[in-house]
């Protein structure tokens, strides 16, 4: 049985490590880390690893007729078994440094932007808009990739194909928009809103376009119940948001604009924030989270 020492790490971020296992495989580990203001927090989310892996499987599987995706494997041998349930083997390649965002409800750092210009990454919006609006048709916000520890920065479609060309920057808004479309689709059967998502895609040997990275989970993406969905409030929610209320706060004491780190999460928020995660993959998937854990 393959060990996680056996394999070079090649890359760390917030939350996942990437080795390499060959000339052709990365084994994708996700962590229990939670990140939040582009700070990874000292707490941690008890199997919020497994909920992110468990989530990407089930999507990547449900849309590989859609658009072709990077992973092999979720429980072959090469996958070691200190990792396994929160791991996934996947194809190498040359991933397209783009934050492929699709947006089809106004809200984060869409809403800020829309209230400031009347746009989002330059597509102009109808007036009088207002927060958790549902669009009438989903955008494609692109950002670009920032380092650990920096923002993300909105940027708009025409600045992504000057980086990367009209052709590959259009392949990536209409696979994006696909994507999104269908698991908004999907979601909504389930009583749950996709607010808004993001992607990561990469070209193969080919120059095929395929999604990597993680899908569709409640790191990437606003999922929130369509029972007592109301625009011009802050949605309930099944994804972060329930950590970046509560440090925003005058419970955590902590000041956003300030240099210190964010302060350790209570017990009880930790507690929420885990049942919130496996809420989100039970009702999407429609599958038990305890089954995972004990694939």
């Amino acid at each position: 049985m393959s060990k996680l020492a056996d394999y070079r790490p090649v890359a760390a971020g917030k939350v996942r490590h990437l080795y390499e296992v060959d000339a052709e495989l990365l084994l994708l580990v996700a962590s229990d880390r939670i990140s939040a203001f582009d700070h990874v927090l000292g707490s941690e989310i008890p199997d919020k690893g497994r909920v992110l892996t468990a989530m990407s499987v089930f999507w990547f599987e449900k849309f590989a007729d859609l658009v072709p995706h990077h992973v092999v494997a979720w429980d072959d041998p090469r996958i070691p078994a200190e990792v396994r349930g929160r791991a996934l083997l996947v194809r190498k390649l040359d991933m397209v440094q783009v934050e492929c965002v699709a947006r089809g409800y106004l809200t984060g750092s869409g809403i800020v932007e829309y209230r400031a210009t009347g746009s989002v990454c330059g597509v102009p919006l109808p007036a009088g808009l207002v927060e958790a609006s549902e669009l009438a048709s989903p955008i494609f916000t692109p950002a670009t990739k920032a380092a650990l520890g920096e923002h993300d920065e909105n940027v708009s479609f025409e600045h992504v194909a000057g980086e990367v060309g009209a052709e590959l920057a259009g392949r990536l808004r209409d696979a994006t928009l696909a994507v999104y479309s269908a698991a908004r689709e999907f979601a909504r059967s389930r009583g749950v809103i996709l607010a808004d998502t993001k992607f990561e895609f990469g070209l193969d040997a080919s120059g095929t376009l395929v999604l990597g990275d993680e899908v569709l989970t409640p790191d990437s993406s606003r999922y929130w119940p369509v029972d007592g969905y109301e625009p011009g409030r802050v949605q309930p929610s099944f994804d972060k948001q329930f950590v970046r209320d509560w440090l925003t706060s005058a419970e955590s004491g902590w000041d956003r604009a300030s240099d210190t780190p964010p302060p350790p999460l209570p017990d009880d928020v930790v507690a929420a924030t885990r049942a919130r995660y496996v809420e989100a993959y039970e009702r999407i998937s429609g599958l038990s989270f305890a089954d995972w854990i004990g694939a």
